[in-house]
Parts: C-alpha cells; sequence; structure tokens
C-alpha cells in the first residue's frame, strides 16, 4: 500500500509531529530493531545499551529535527517546566528554556518520585501516583507539538499558540528563544488542544469548545470556524465534565486532529467525527467541497480519546479516517473519508452510513464490560489496532476515573496490569473491517504503539515481573517477538508513544526523561 502522507513544511525526519506524520499514523517505513533470543526470550539491557537523559515532567514527545550544516540533528522535547533540546546521538542536553511557572522541580524530586513507584505497594502506592499527578501533570498544556522545516518549534498552549526557534539556527548548540506569541482572540472559545499542518504550510489549532483556527506560521493572520454543533453543545458539555470529573480533561473535542494532502482536516467532537476543508483562504464546511459530519457510537456521553488517524492513500485503494469511539467497550471505527460508494448499505447498529466497519476491541472477551483507550489508534496498511487501558483491579475507595491513573502510574503493579492488544483488518475485496489478531499475554498499560514496516513489527511500551519493558509483535499475526527489559518506572511513558529514530533505534519519552535503546536493525 502507499505510505501516508509526508508534508513538505515538516522538519524532514521521521518524527516531526506528535504521531509521526500529519496523518497520524505512528508507523515508518523504517526497519527497527529485534530483541535476540526470540519471541519468548526477554532480553535484559545493560548499563551500556541503553541511554537515558533526566530531563523533568511531561516530556512525552521527541521530535527530530532536520540535518543542519554539519550534519546532524537534534531531537526537540516539551515538558511541562522547560523545552529541551537534546543531541541527537547521545540524548546530552544541548540547550533548554524555563516555561513553566513557579519553582521548577529537581532532580531529586523525580528521582523519589520513581522510587515511591517502585517501593510502595497497595494504598500507599496509590496516594503516591495522585500526590505525582497533581504535583507534575496537573496543568500540563502543549502536548501536541510540531517541528516546521525551519526548524521552529509550534505549541499549542492553552490560550495561545507560541513558536520558539534558536539564536542561530545554523548551530546545533545555539540557544532556544521564544520567537512569537498569538493570543487566541475572545470569540475562540476554549482551550487549544490539538494542533497540525495543512498541505500549504499553515498551522490548524482545535479547541476544546470546538472551535478550528488555520494560523500563518508567522502569526501575521488567523482563519476560524466553530465545527457543527459546538454553537449549541460545547459549552454545557464542558461544564458538565468539569463538575462531574473535577478536571477538563473531557472537553467537547478531546483530542489532537489529523490532515490529508488536499486540505481534509479531520476533528472528533463528543459524539460526531467531522471533515472541514482547508481551501487556501477559508475553511469549508460545504458538502461540494468535501466537508462532511458523521455520528458515532457513544454509549458513555464523554465521546472519543483518540486522535483520528487516516487510513489508504494510494488512488486505487479505499480510503478512511480512523478512531476509537466513546462506548463502554471501545469500538475501533472506520470512515469513508471520501464521497460513500453508491453502493454502500448502512451497516447493523451503525450510526452513520458513513461509517465502514466497527470493531469492537474487547480483546477477545465478548463478555467484557468495559474497555477504553487514552491512545490514538495505530494504523499501517489496512490494519488498525488499539490496547487495553483498564487496570485489572480498581481499589473500593478509588473512583472509576482513577482507573487511567493505575494503568498510567502503576501499570507495573500486578494487581493493576492491563494485559491486551487488538487489531482489526479492513478487506478491501469483500469491503469489511475483519478481526486479525487479539493478544492477552502482552501488557500495554499506557503507551501508544508504534510500527516498523520495515520489520513487520509492532512496539510498544509494557510491563513484566514489575519490571518497564519494550515490546515487539509481530504485525501481521500479533505474536510476540521478544522484549526488552529495561527496569524501573523511569522507564514508563506515562502515556507517551514510542518510535523509531532514523537508524531504527526505539525512542520515548518517559516519566521524567527521554530513553534510547542502543539496538540497530
Amino acid at each position: 500500500m502507499t505510505v501516508g502522507y509526508h508534508n513538505p513544511y515538516l522538519a524532514d525526519s521521521q518524527n516531526p509531529i506528535a504521531h509521526g506524520r500529519c496523518d497520524q499514523q505512528d508507523c515508518t517505513t523504517i526497519a527497527g530493531a529485534l530483541p535476540s533470543g526470540g519471541p519468548h526470550a526477554g532480553e535484559a539491557l545493560a548499563f551500556e545499551d541503553v541511554q537515558h537523559t533526566w530531563l523533568g515532567p511531561g516530556h512525552f514527545g521527541g521530535l527530530i529535527s532536520g540535518v543542519y550544516p554539519d550534519g546532524r540533528r537534534v531531537i526537540w522535547s516539551n515538558g511541562r517546566e522547560r523545552l529541551v533540546k537534546l543531541d541527537y546521538d547521545t540524548l546530552e542536553v544541548l540547550a533548554t528554556l524555563d516555561v513553566g511557572g513557579g519553582e521548577p522541580s529537581t532532580r531529586e524530586d523525580w528521582e523519589a518520585g520513581v522510587a515511591g513507584l517502585d517501593d510502595l505497594s497497595g494504598d500507599e502506592a496509590v496516594g503516591h501516583a495522585v500526590d505525582l499527578a497533581s504535583r507534575f501533570m496537573t496543568g500540563l498544556d502543549g502536548v501536541y507539538a510540531l517541528l516546521d522545516v525551519n526548524q521552529t518549534l509550534f505549541l499549542g498552549r492553552k490560550t495561545c499558540a507560541v513558536a520558539y526557534a534558536e539564536v542561530d539556527p545554523s548551530d546545533r548548540g545555539s540557544a532556544i528563544v521564544e520567537v512569537a506569541r498569538w493570543e487566541k482572540p475572545p470569540e475562540v472559545e476554549g482551550f487549544f488542544v490539538g494542533v497540525n499542518i495543512t498541505p500549504d504550510g499553515r498551522l490548524v489549532l482545535s479547541t476544546d469548545h470546538g472551535w478550528l483556527v488555520s494560523l500563518a506560521r508567522d502569526f501575521s493572520d488567523h482563519v476560524a470556524i466553530r465545527i457543527p454543533g459546538a454553537a449549541e453543545q460545547a459549552a454545557g458539555h464542558c461544564a458538565r465534565m468539569e463538575a462531574e470529573r473535577g478536571n477538563t480533561g473531557y472537553g467537547w473535542v478531546r483530542t489532537s486532529l489529523c490532515c490529508d494532502d488536499s486540505g481534509g482536516i479531520y476533528i472528533s467532537s463528543v459524539d460526531h467525527t467531522h471533515r472541514v476543508v482547508w481551501t487556501g483562504d477559508r475553511f469549508s464546511l460545504d458538502e461540494a467541497d468535501g466537508a462532511w459530519s458523521a455520528s458515532y457510537s457513544n454509549g458513555t456521553g464523554r465521546g472519543s480519546g483518540t486522535t483520528p488517524s487516516l487510513m489508504g492513500f494510494g488512488p486505487d485503494e479505499d480510503r478512511f479516517v480512523v478512531i476509537g469511539d466513546g462506548d463502554e467497550v471501545v469500538n475501533i471505527t472506520l470512515f469513508w473519508r471520501d464521497s460513500i460508494p453508491e453502493d454502500w448499505e448502512q451497516l447493523p447498529g451503525a450510526p452513520s452510513r458513513r461509517i465502514a466497519g466497527m470493531g469492537p476491541a474487547n480483546m477477545g472477551d465478548p463478555s467484557l464490560p468495559a474497555i477504553q483507550t487514552e491512545q490514538s489508534i495505530t494504523v499501517s496498511g489496512y490494519g488498525a489496532m488499539t490496547v487495553n487501558n483498564e487496570p485489572g483491579s480498581l481499589p473500593d475507595w478509588l473512583p472509576a476515573r482513577g482507573a487511567r491513573l493505575l494503568c498510567f502510574f502503576l501499570g507495573h503493579h500486578g494487581r493493576y496490569t492491563p494485559f491486551g492488544l487488538h487489531k482489526y483488518e479492513w478487506d478491501p475485496e469483500a469491503r469489511e473491517f475483519r478481526e486479525a489478531w487479539v493478544n492477552t499475554e502482552v501488557s500495554s498499560p499506557n503507551s501508544v504503539p508504534y510500527v516498523s514496516q520495515g520489520a513487520d513489527t509492532v512496539y510498544t511500551c509494557g510491563t513484566r515481573h514489575g519490571l518497564w519493558t519494550i515490546e515487539a509483535l509481530d504485525w501481521t499475526t500479533g505474536e510476540a517477538r521478544g522484549h526488552w527489559v529495561l527496569g524501573d518506572s523511569r522507564f514508563n511513558t506515562l502515556g507517551g508513544g514510542v518510535h523509531l529514530d532514523e537508524e531504527g533505534r526505539i525512542v520515548f519519552g518517559s516519566i521524567f526523561g527521554k530513553t534510547r535503546i542502543l539496538r540497530a536493525p
């Protein structure tokens, strides 16, 4: 199949934007390494096999730059307290810029946080996780970011877009500076959630209240529009979710957005997925321009927790947008991206004729009462996969909304460890979305998995025997291909994704730092 969409206005690398490309698939054509010893062996990595750099809280993403005049690259990382630029080869810190308010935390704080997650047990461990979440993750913004072809880093902070660059763009070690800031106008309601880039090189940002903003990269002009339903529903929904759940993480729009190569922008509100079209000077909601809105199943009332991903790119390929819906047992859901085939009949139980397939991610157990995911659906070829983020158990005193906290911070504790990865695949001949495989032996408590098409392998951060691992599975069959044993909670991805660098080595952001496994194909 045709490889996904590479936007020429992004930095020329494998990972210039969260989820890898504008299509948000989390896959690459590069071949990745495999653990030694076979599918059931764990390769315990020695100190010299792993690079780890302490950075501070919230450094989940790592954007790889293009090549500098000296022929080398850097990795940009945005965290809760500071931006960091790392040497691509060594992960040595080259430059930092403080962006958080208040007194910054210290390495002593980070190491104590990790130690508590590993050494405490029972309610003490849960209390420690609650403390870490409130201390280090509350108020986190700018999670979604992109690095453009000029090596400028763009973040959508809560009420503004910010551009960061280098004092000397030709020097990899040059200091980081804020070069521009654009405050959103009062009529654009809500906090910024997602950021992407259109084929003409303009930023596109979304808010949790359902606004889209097209912004020139020099911040010289902008265009804004509400997506369908926002005016009537967004403010009320956000207020209810904040009252019920005590946070703003369940907005009317919860996740980022994806872009195609013809101006299509895909974004999910609480019970619809939308295609809005950027024409070059305006947003269009007109069907004549290819725009549409389609409802999806939403039994929880909280909506989709996954950033939309694109599937299919060639002229003769079926083309879809993929989400995880809002049902108690999340369905991997395919929407026809372009015109719905004339002879297509609405699927039984599907809330929209535009839906091409609904695959319940029940991890092979049809009686499973609930399973949700906070990770974007991993897509490669016609395959789409998700993971289990439901803890193995929940303390009686902890509200149900605390389930994510257990998987994110304490997924390596046996009583909370979730198991399972579930893949579906589109059959273009039969025009059916079918189960491809289920693996219930591997755990992926909170990581966004990533596919190496070159190795036919999907990687994720897992856990075994109380230690954190990187797991490798055959993308075609779901069978284990081995795992690397990393160690303590400093290697917990905490909701971030793994990806491959330009040499096919695993790189990922972790709870307080950045890690690379020094294994190449």
